[in-house]
């Protein structure tokens, strides 16, 4: 059986070297998937693609008539996925729904802390022998009130975290949450968010629903000096509102790890070019904004699990057994 993987960098490729069966035909691409690359997956039939490759209609018809009937995504999100058009050609799609939940959250907690206490600024000022305190200025966590939106593994495990911090801690979720009673955490009305947080952070997926849930409307419902935390998906933040937030003051710290057209410039070193998207230069002309690669998963633990997951989803495919992580219409 052929086996095709793109997005697949060195540490991908390493982690499903030690999983993958031996007996399969597996061909690497460090390419993502679009149209272009679409015709190396002919006569594969299991496809493995990440969180930016591109699987609209006109790319699934063309694995479909390649023979691909399952995409394995060693990802939770499948957003990026045309799940209607890949079940009315007959293509099964799993995922990796939870891969390290503890690496999401430490990462999200800590760029709050980066920004608060301005450790990416000192690092660099005591480099150059700059101990100057000036614009160093933080606040205490404890005390503080976060808004959480979306009480699922991750969001949870960071109103953990920050519970220890003494922080008062709230969330969102149009479910009700029974667990989060149970550690201290107060489950409200989205409105309550948007009002009462100093400090908000986005753990939802990205749906209909939740698309650009932070917009121009929400920021003007928040607190004056708002710190504004997306380790989610980049969608669920609108970048032009942000700017506009940051330019007026209303949002006091900008900490994102995923951005809305990241497809075009994460996990690839463009260090030597000319960046073409001006809103995303913009967002690091300031000085409160610290934007990291989509690494909050990148974890020794995380890149174990997600290259298992996907192993135990394709093989359980091809015993035709009953698949655990399917993701339907």
């Amino acid at each position: 059986m052929k086996v095709v993987v793109y997005s697949s960098k060195l540490y991908d490729k390493q982690a499903l070297c030690r999983t993958l069966d031996p007996e399969w035909d597996v061909v690497y691409f460090e390419a993502a998937l679009d149209l272009n690359t679409v015709p190396s997956a002919h006569g594969a039939e299991v496809v493995s693609v990440f969180v930016n490759d591109r699987l609209d209609k006109p790319v699934l018809q063309q694995l479909a008539e390649g023979g691909t009937k399952l995409l394995a995504l060693r990802c939770a999100g499948f957003n990026h996925v045309d799940l209607q058009t890949a079940q009315d050609l007959g293509i099964r799609v799993v995922r990796v729904p939870a891969y390290s939940p503890y690496a999401v959250a430490e990462h999200t907690v800590g760029l709050m802390l980066a920004l608060n206490r301005k450790l990416y600024r000192a690092y660099n000022r005591v480099r150059e022998g700059n101990f100057s305190l000036n614009g160093m200025l933080g606040f205490d966590m404890h005390g503080k009130t976060v808004g959480i939106i979306g009480a699922g593994k991750i969001g949870r495990l960071v109103g953990k975290m920050l519970k220890a911090f003494g922080c008062r801690v709230l969330v969102y979720d149009p479910y009700e949450c029974t667990a989060c009673g149970q550690l201290g955490i107060e489950q409200v009305e989205l409105e309550t968010i948007w009002a009462s947080s100093d400090i908000i952070s986005l753990h939802c997926p990205l749906t209909p629903q939740t698309d650009h849930i932070v917009n121009a409307e929400t920021i003007a419902k928040m607190k004056r000096g708002v710190m504004l935390i997306n380790t989610g998906r980049g969608a669920l933040m609108d970048t032009e509102a942000l700017i506009d937030g940051l330019k007026s003051r209303k949002i006091g710290y900008l900490g994102m790890d995923v951005y809305e057209k990241e497809g075009a410039l994460f996990f690839e070193d463009h260090s030597c070019e000319i960046i073409q998207d001006d809103l995303f230069e913009r967002l690091l002309t300031f000085h409160n904004v610290l934007i990291t690669g989509h690494q909050a998963y990148f974890t020794q633990e995380a890149l174990s699990h997600i290259a298992e997951t996907t192993v135990d989803n394709i093989r359980a495919y091809l015993a035709e057994e009953v698949l655990l992580n399917e993701v339907k219409v």
